[in-house]
């Protein structure tokens, strides 16, 4: 991928705000979105090749490489924003999953049935659904 974005015209790279930061300060970074298809030998499984969709691309001013890649197969007119945003959001979900695991236990379970499993990921999930919510509440007096 590095290659093909290299290979890109730089008037392709557009800042894009892609979600509020602290204090409300919109959070910026460079950008390129590429429609593309994938590259493998497609012809050999189908007569169909793959469908259309979005390479994008995050370059931050200053570094010397683009940083992160992602693959997309949002609509062809879904605008730079959504595109942009929906891709920054990988880090929140990794958060989200670090908490499962780590904190409320979701990696502990060792038994050998699917409903034991079931029953186990359920109430993980659930602590975590309370726990956001709790968090998020403006009327939660937080400690001093």
């Amino acid at each position: 991928m590095g290659a093909l974005i290299a290979r890109q015209d730089p008037a392709l790279w557009q800042t894009v705000t892609f979600r509020d930061g602290p204090q409300g300060k919109p959070m910026t970074s460079r950008f390129c979105f590429l429609r593309v298809r994938a590259g493998n030998e497609w012809e050999k499984a189908t007569p169909f090749p793959p469908p259309e969709e979005w390479l994008i691309a995050e370059w931050p001013e200053g570094h010397d490489a683009p940083s992160d890649y992602w693959i997309s197969n949002l609509p062809a007119d879904a605008p730079p924003e959504q595109l942009a945003r929906l891709a920054r959001l990988r880090w929140k979900i990794e958060l989200d999953y670090k908490q499962l695991k780590g904190e409320l236990g979701l990696d502990h379970y060792e038994g050998r049935s699917w409903l034991g499993w079931y029953h186990h990921t359920a109430l993980v999930t659930a602590a975590h659904g309370f726990l956001t919510l709790e968090r998020l509440n403006p009327f939660l007096p937080r400690p001093a």
